[in-house]
């Protein structure tokens, strides 16, 4: 079948971007290629390859074919040149950051950051010279005044991780671009390529941690790089060979791959069964506030509406009580589980402050807009009755 990405839907891509089952002796599904390293013709080729001079795969930390084929795949759902795979997210960020800014350098991130970002920052590249500068960038005025001539990388998530802030990627795209030298990096985990697409709207370089809608069964942990072939290069030689060594295992990129097929479908049903349970939680006189870019009081609905196919399957709320009676509540839950990630079939609660966000002191929480009381809900594939009930009778704890 052809490749040209686009001629076909999301889901095609999803299922058969980059494979034709009849140029691997008739094999559906992609083989897995369990080596560490390959055999080269003569000394010439493996001299070509490892100099760049001939593409070739001549060991699995650099490239494999079944990584070869999830990357392509990737860069297909995203839109992009070329992609990178990782083993964690983590790894897919810090392979980014060591590769593109050296010590003198700023980025500037936004106010809220998933946490072990925010420690890799402030515990991390931040120790080694790099400048780390937090603005609002929901104040596009703010995210232009701090604009430096040693800034090099805008970072962001959108929503953030865990209070649901969205960033405007066309507006604050347009701002770095007027700089030639800044790289424009957003973390598109919360919504997968199915839901927004950075690189269309104008950024760069698009990072996902793979652990969760995209494997989508809890199953492995993995990360995503896709940018221009260019710097996907400079990232996988320098990030990924030579600075972390975070590579993905065969058997995670053939998992992943299967994740992917069923993507469209699972982020349909994570999305409607969130919305539903997002408007019963705001309707009930225990919650204080609810985040969900879905509802109509949020407060960047509109945004939401222009740059997400759909508001997503994470709720951030906070009940009447703050932590005392976030507590009691998620102690009280008995179908979701009480765990950290997201993107499963099963649904988790989790409490940011004292577990994926404990990296910031309390009051740096105060300053990034992570309220002490706030809970997350991954809303998974259960039926949305089974759900709801949950809910309320944890509520009444």
């Amino acid at each position: 079948m052809t490749d040209n990405k686009n001629n076909f839907g999301f889901s095609t891509r999803a299922i058969h971007h980059g494979y034709d089952p009849l140029q691997n002796n008739g094999a559906l599904i992609p083989p897995i290629y369990l080596t560490s390293t390959f055999a080269f013709a003569t000394v010439e080729y493996g001299a070509a390859c490892f100099a760049g001079e001939q593409s070739g795969h001549f060991y699995t930390r650099i490239s494999n074919p079944t990584l070869a084929l999830l990357e392509s795949r990737m860069a297909a759902l995203e839109n992009g040149e070329a992609g990178v795979a990782f083993s964690s997210g983590m790894g897919a960020i810090a392979s980014t950051f060591w590769t593109l800014l050296r010590p003198g350098d700023e980025i500037i991130v936004n106010r809220t950051l998933y946490g072990c970002t925010f420690a890799l920052l402030h515990h991390g590249i931040g120790e080694f010279g790099v400048k780390v500068k937090h603005v609002d960038m929901s104040d596009l005025a703010e995210l232009e005044a701090a604009i430096g001539p040693a800034t090099r990388m805008i970072y962001f998530e959108t929503p953030a991780n865990p209070n649901m802030k969205l960033v405007d990627i066309a507006a604050v795209s347009g701002i770095a671009h007027q700089h030639p030298d800044i790289v424009v990096v957003i973390d598109n985990t919360y919504c997968t390529p199915y839901l927004q697409r950075p690189l269309e709207m104008g950024a760069d370089v698009v990072v996902h941690s793979a652990t969760k809608y995209l494997s989508g069964h809890s199953d492995i942990t993995a990360g995503i790089v896709v940018t221009s072939q260019a710097l996907a290069d400079r990232i996988r030689l320098q990030g990924l060979k030579d600075l972390t060594g975070a590579v993905m295992s065969p058997q995670d990129a053939y998992l992943l791959m299967r994740g992917l097929k069923t993507l469209a479908l699972r982020m349909d049903r994570h999305c409607s069964s969130a919305r539903v349970i997002a408007g019963f939680l705001q309707d009930h006189p225990a919650v204080e506030w609810v985040a969900y870019p879905g509802l109509p009081s949020f407060p960047q609905h509109s945004l939401a509406s222009r740059q997400m196919k759909l508001p997503g399957g994470m709720i951030a709320f906070e009940l009447k009580g703050g932590l005392a009676a976030g507590q009691r509540f998620m102690n009280a839950l008995q179908l979701f589980s009480r765990a950290v990630s997201l993107g499963g079939a099963e649904s988790l609660a989790q409490h940011p402050a004292s577990m994926t966000h404990s990296t910031y002191t309390p009051e740096e929480r105060t300053r990034h807009d992570i309220s002490e009381g706030l809970v997350r809900l991954a809303i998974g594939l259960e039926d949305l009755a089974d759900l709801l009930t949950d809910i309320e009778q944890a509520l009444k704890a």
